[in-house]
């Protein structure tokens, strides 16, 4: 149902139809009715237009054609000729079909949908399909914002209990919908109704369901195993019974169940994704996310969209989300930005990561840095040979030493870039974007980051942290080059040599970018995974030899990398978690919680 660009208002729609009719255009009155309807379905003007084109074309339903682009005005118009010429069914068809593609329009809110005696004109089986096809359009629970347009298929449903109190199949789509909408006590009576009227696995499951969300476990659990009784072949039931017992604490239970439906079948999708979720919040293992990633890419037709592997990584490091830097001159950085230009100095006992030390500098020019000394093995060097050095020093000051990214490159980082994302493959498949950038385009984003877009995300990234739109934008830069040559095979590919040599550079926020990097193709690539764990290994290995001999500002968050890496050796994941819990970072872990909360709130993607 594409929609028109709304050029005009509905009153003005509503003047060019009445001129049409009164030429006698009915084609070009009934094109400016349905467009009033889309600017506003319940202005009774609207309604009386319609009528009185109805009238002159004597009902012709052909005036709001249906077909594969149907305008959704069309639908609705069409949907209220259909109730006035006394086939109220399908006019509600239709209307649920336009709720379907538009579920925030009031296109429902009209008399004859509310009537109390439009039940009696309908078969009790189709009122329930026509709330069940609401409910499937219809998020679960729909938020507040959003119920009102739905209530006035609540009050159908009200009223087709009301002619028809025991009929099963209506009474549970009916609590289904009153669950959504926040009838959790309606919902329950009637789902009870249901079922006591015709015990059905359908019908318990929706009792279930009303009892789940009115905090009635033991009853929810219950009604569920008596529809686990009534057909023991559906298995997304198992699934909802594991998931309620994990969201109870009864994770060993829930497993239980989830084995159940696994060893009827192995390779439903519902089954997989819980299991694979479970298993991950008992243990922590990322080997079960890596596992489910791979289950979601080999079967792509599952039979709906699951949200389980985005759930398991929101907010945990690197899987999520951007890890947020700290350190002195950061905290010295944020505490310039609060204080609105006060002079801030901070003396660094040891030199921080570069980009740390151009963002500071760039976002305060007047803060006061003085680093004391430069502590071996010294920050400035590249922890391995490289020939793609990004950075030069004087003294302890650093500077690009490539020039700036073209145009194109720097506004298309800023469309992209951002804090979040649902789980690395994700993360992969939205870098897609930065495909078509030059090698050396990627590279400049990497020392010279745009500034942050004028939209609310990049106005609270630029006021209050900084650091964190570089860290972004080096990120999905990064991921970029994992889009560069793609028809190199692995192992002697550019991208493949470049992230290395960015891994083993300079002590920067760019190393875990690249790592990053690193890691988000072995969760898309199984074949390359060996490789990448090696890698890490290496990497994460000569982080903690450094550290032993002076601090590394970047050592926590490669661990939480090499944590998140798939395959790694047992050894490697012990010493990353030996360095998150080692001492304290410097960074304010209470300002940095709070700062991401407000940013997780206002921009979180899941």
């Amino acid at each position: 149902m594409p929609e028109d660009d709304p050029a005009l208002s509905a009153e003005e729609e509503l003047a060019l139809a009445r001129l049409a009719l009164a030429e006698g255009d009915l084609r070009h009155a009934a094109d400016h009715v349905a467009a009033a309807l889309v600017q506003a379905p319940t202005l009774p003007e609207v309604h009386e237009t319609l009528a009185r084109l109805a009238a002159a074309g004597g009902g012709d339903l052909d005036l709001f054609p249906l077909g594969h682009h149907a305008f959704v005005g069309a639908v609705v118009a069409r949907a209220h000729l259909l109730a006035a010429a006394g086939r109220p069914a399908e006019g509600l068809d239709l209307l649920a079909a336009a709720t379907g593609y538009a579920p925030a329009a009031e296109w429902a809110a009209v008399p004859w949908v509310t009537a109390p005696d439009l039940p009696e004109r309908l078969d009790p089986e189709r009122t329930a399909r026509i709330l069940m096809q609401i409910c499937a359009a219809a998020p679960d629970p729909v938020p507040r914002r959003l119920r009102d347009p739905l209530r006035p298929y609540l009050t159908l449903a009200r009223n087709a209990v009301t002619v028809h109190p025991a009929h099963p199949l209506l009474l549970g789509a009916a609590s289904a919908l009153a669950r959504r909408l926040g009838e959790v006590a309606l919902a329950v009576t009637w789902a009870s109704r249901g079922v006591r009227a015709q015990p059905t696995k359908l019908g318990e499951v929706w009792l279930g369901y009303a009892y789940r969300s009115a905090g009635r476990t033991r009853d929810a659990l219950a009604a569920l195993e008596r529809a686990v009784a009534l057909d023991p072949d559906d298995l997304a039931v198992y699934a909802d019974i594991a998931g309620t017992l994990a969201d109870n604490g009864r994770l060993d239970e829930a497993l239980a169940w989830i084995d159940r439906a696994l060893s009827r079948d192995p390779t439903f999708d519902c089954a997989v994704h819980t299991a694979h979720r479970l298993r991950f919040q008992r243990d922590g293992d990322v080997a079960h996310l890596v596992a489910l990633a791979d289950f979601v890419r080999d079967h792509p037709d599952d039979t709906h969209e699951h949200g389980d592997l985005a759930e398991c990584c929101r907010g945990r490091p690197w899987l999520g989300q951007v890890t947020p830097a700290g350190g002195p001159v950061l905290d010295a950085l944020r505490q310039a930005l609060a204080e609105a230009g006060a002079p801030v100095a901070v003396r660094l006992d040891g030199l921080e990561p570069p980009s740390a030390m151009r963002t500071a500098a760039a976002a305060a020019p007047g803060l006061a840095v003085e680093v004391a000394a430069v502590a071996d093995p010294d920050p400035r060097e590249p922890r391995r040979a490289t020939t793609c050095r990004l950075w030069r020093y004087d003294g302890t000051v650093a500077a690009p030493t490539l020039p700036t990214p073209s145009a194109e490159a720097a506004e298309r980082i800023r469309q992209l870039a951002h804090p979040a994302w649902p789980h690395p493959p994700a993360a992969y498949d939205a870098a897609v974007a930065l495909a078509t950038l030059d090698l050396s385009d990627l590279l400049a984003l990497l020392v010279h980051p745009p500034v942050a877009p004028a939209t609310a995300l990049g106005r609270v990234l630029a006021g209050q942290d900084p650091s964190l739109w570089v860290r972004c934008v080096q990120v999905w830069a990064c991921l970029g080059l994992l889009h560069h040559r793609t028809d190199e095979p692995w192992a002697e590919s550019t991208r493949r040599r470049t992230l290395l040599e960015l891994v083993w550079g300079v002590e920067d926020w760019i190393t875990e970018a690249a790592l990053f990097a690193l890691v988000t193709a072995a969760w898309v690539d199984p074949a390359v995974r060996p490789d990448v764990a090696r890698a890490v290994a290496e990497r994460l290995a000569d982080v903690a030899a450094v550290a032993r001999e002076r601090r590394v500002p970047i050592a926590v968050s490669l661990a939480h990398l090499a944590l998140a890496t798939p395959d790694l050796d047992p050894a490697t994941r012990a010493l990353a978690d030996g360095l998150i819990a080692g001492p304290a970072p410097d960074a304010p872990a209470g300002l940095l919680r709070r700062f991401w909360h407000r940013l997780t709130a206002l921009f979180g993607r899941h």
